[in-house]
């Protein structure tokens, strides 16, 4: 016993070495047991509850659980040994911090998954668009929010002089923020998107000469597939000021075809032509009931006639158009209707007489 309490290492008796190794090992046992009921035992008994609130709470709390028996576990150990006035406080100082953090990390596990639980419960009442659009940047925000507050906290408790901190830090942000102001615009217009709602994730859009459609809208930017089947990437403050076009949300997608008939083309086929191209619209099947169907003009080398129609929301843009073409040129043909095509006609004067 005289060997325990007269060996000194590093300023300490081995006594006191003993029993903080005795704190510091069995901190780490303890974790690992508890760890251990919260993955089997507790989880199990969570599992037979009727309620899935005791399941998120057993899921979550395991790790910082565990983490803040290790860290108590130690600091008891420390409280052992002694090795200078600064360097106790400061020890001292670290302790409250890692308590602080593990704490925090407790809480935003909490909350991260209370909302993530509360907002897969709201997508299942709503329509979820704008609820499966908006949680993950709310997650985020609050996740943040509670991981600033937390460390504010940790630094108060260990004796630093938070507010001098933030007044050097809110001079530097104010540089940082004239330098981040277009990041700030994407943020404004991320928000703007979730308010207005201009377009959702699914939907075909066109926005400075890109057409594709969305795959995500985050907080800074909105990833769109093209047309090509590339993925491209736009600030959200492109869609602040520019134009942009929502083609998902068209009633019906416009279509206008020209036909163009030679000049020896009499009036009543003409007249003919307007009837074939009308019944073909009006029995396309998958069009609207909205059409327009006229002579349309003379041009350089045509009598034009043209029709507007429809193509029904949810019909394919170029499936329809096909049908419809197809049956012009077998109507047409059929009834002898010539197509004109650019032509000239060159009169060579002849030659001057000797």
């Amino acid at each position: 016993m005289e060997f325990l309490t007269d060996t000194v290492i590093l300023g300490n008796p081995l006594i006191e070495w003993a029993q903080a190794l005795g704190f510091f090992f069995g901190s780490i046992v303890v974790a690992r047991v508890v760890y251990a009921l919260f993955k089997g035992l507790f989880k199990r008994l969570a599992a037979k509850t009727t309620t899935k609130w005791d399941d998120i709470l057993v899921d979550q709390v395991e790790e910082p659980v565990a983490l803040g028996i290790v860290i108590l576990g130690f600091w008891l150990g420390y409280a052992h040994l002694h090795f200078g006035d600064n360097v106790d406080q400061f020890m001292e100082h670290v302790f409250q911090i890692l308590i602080a953090i593990d704490v925090t990390w407790l809480v935003a596990r909490l909350l991260d998954s209370v909302v993530s639980n509360v907002i897969l419960h709201l997508d299942e009442r709503t329509d979820g668009g704008m609820v499966a659009q908006f949680g993950p940047i709310l997650q985020k925000t609050l996740r943040s929010l509670v991981w600033i507050l937390g460390i504010i906290s940790g630094l108060t408790n260990a004796g630093y002089d938070v507010g001098a901190l933030l007044a050097g830090v809110g001079i530097g942000g104010l540089a940082m923020a004239m330098a981040a102001k277009d990041f700030v615009a994407n943020i404004f217009g991320g928000i703007t998107v979730f308010i207005d709602k201009p377009f959702g994730v699914g939907d075909r859009i066109k926005v400075n000469g890109i057409d594709g459609t969305v795959q995500e809208i985050g907080i800074r930017s909105t990833r769109i597939k093209t047309l090509e089947n590339r993925l491209v990437t736009i600030p959200n403050n492109q869609f602040t000021d520019k134009v942009v076009e929502n083609v998902t949300a068209e009633p019906s997608r416009k279509m206008t075809v020209v036909l163009g008939l030679t000049y020896d083309t009499t009036p009543e086929q003409i007249e003919q032509a307007l009837q074939i191209l009308t019944d073909i619209v009006s029995e396309a099947g998958r069009t609207e009931d909205e059409y327009t169907v006229w002579f349309s003009g003379f041009g350089d080398f045509s009598l034009n006639v043209s029709a507007i129609y429809f193509i029904r929301k949810g019909e394919h843009w170029a499936h329809v158009p096909n049908e419809v073409n197809l049956e012009i040129l077998r109507r047409f043909n059929a009834a002898g209707l010539d197509f004109a095509f650019p032509t000239q006609t060159l009169i060579h004067e002849g030659l001057p007489q000797t």
